[in-house]
């Protein structure tokens, strides 16, 4: 038996660096908040052409997250374990909408998100005053925020087994129903989708790959 074999691989293992953990959510259920290690996503992907306007504001990182191209922040968590730390709280999903005519429906939240200051503090800001009007400069207007809960889809077309949408996807929080495949959604529809264009708040945001806070918290 060659006993230098797992010698080697012990000393091969401790030469290597250690590979940090992934920063996790918390779950407080005195405050039945929810607490999400995030960045400040980039506006520009470079596989892309041009800048398109923010219609989500929670995805993985491209190219997990296929919405990552118009989303204020990336995190690194499992979509569908938000879904079970709000089920957590005793709230029920609704029903996500999607295209035309849809309205999303479920339990109200709040959405915010910590940032650093200049000062060395933080500040926590509704989600809401991370956006403004593409044209205008105006923040965007208070929102309502749903627990709808994501479709449940294929992951594969060929096989029958079944999967949280938002998984596959990598969105969590959306802004329009433009996809189905979310975990919380606004009471916007289709028809104000052409009249908001908005862009991340440069103003208020620290630079893009800052480490921030996604908060979610039951109203």
């Amino acid at each position: 038996m060659n006993t230098k074999f797992p010698i080697v691989l012990a000393l091969l293992a401790l030469s290597l660096p250690a590979t940090a953990a992934e920063p996790t959510m918390t779950v407080d259920k005195d405050t039945k908040t929810i607490t999400i290690p995030a960045k400040i996503a980039p506006r520009k992907l470079e596989y892309l052409s041009e800048i398109y306007p923010i219609e989500v504001v929670a995805t993985l990182p491209h190219p997990k997250g296929k919405k990552a191209h118009e989303t204020v922040v990336n995190f690194t968590v499992t979509p569908s374990d938000v879904h079970k730390a709000l089920e957590s709280f005793g709230l029920k999903p609704g029903k996500p909408a999607v295209g035309e005519g849809a309205v999303a429906t479920g339990p109200e939240v709040k959405v915010t998100l910590e940032i650093p200051t200049a000062d060395g503090g933080t500040q926590t800001v509704p989600i809401e005053k991370t956006l403004v009007d593409k044209k205008s400069g105006k923040p965007m207007p208070a929102l309502k925020w749903y627990f709808t809960g994501s479709n449940i889809r294929q992951s594969d077309p060929t096989k029958e087994d079944k999967a949280y949408g938002a998984d596959l996807t990598g969105t969590l929080i959306g802004i329009f129903p433009v996809t189905d495949d979310v975990v919380i959604q606004t009471n916007l529809t289709m028809k104000e989708e052409p009249l908001i264009k908005m862009e991340t708040n440069k103003k208020l945001l620290p630079p893009e790959g800052t480490p921030v806070k996604l908060i979610i918290q039951v109203k």
